[in-house]
């Protein structure tokens, strides 16, 4: 069984840490250790930021425990990389399209939901074949992102190399 906090870390070193930033051109807006103002706008986190403090670690972890690790149910996932890439693609682009990601990887119907028959191919595949294999249908999305919003291609290199992390 996966562990949230190892994917976690991982993630969190990803999105840049605890920090707080606005990039120009990210649809996000606003965000701090990654989570997006835009997208987030009730996280409780917010408050604090407003009143110049920085949110408890506690509370970020929480945040990505219940929106994007329980998403993809990653306690359900038996392989630590594979909930690992699995994870952290839900936060960069989304839990529903990692799912369907993750249930084309493993042929299985990409209907979003990540039930038995899914959870059962993604713990049946070999873990490295699964990473390689989610790797590059992660950069196939990226570039779906670009050619729609020609304006997201000053984030294509970072979303590529983010995507190629932790291949062995």
């Amino acid at each position: 069984m996966s562990e949230f906090l190892v994917a976690f870390e991982r993630m969190i070193e990803n999105e840049g840490g605890y920090k707080l930033h606005t990039v120009k051109g990210d649809t996000g807006g606003m965000t701090y250790a990654g989570i997006a103002r835009n997208s987030n706008p009730q996280w409780e986190g917010w408050a604090a930021i407003d009143r110049g403090e920085s949110p408890p670690e506690e509370m970020v972890k929480a945040f990505y425990k219940h929106s994007y690790w329980d998403g993809v149910s990653g306690d359900a996932i038996n392989a630590q990389p594979v909930a690992d890439s699995l994870f952290d693609f839900a936060v960069n682009g989304g839990v529903g399209t990692a799912r369907k990601l993750a249930q084309k990887v493993v042929k299985v119907e990409p209907d979003g939901v990540l039930g038995e028959i899914s959870l059962a191919a993604i713990n049946k595949i070999d873990p490295e074949v699964f990473v390689l294999r989610f790797a590059l249908a992660k950069i196939g999305r990226y570039r779906e992102i670009v050619t729609a919003n020609p304006t997201q291609i000053k984030f294509l290199l970072g979303w590529i190399n983010r995507a190629l992390k932790g291949i062995v």
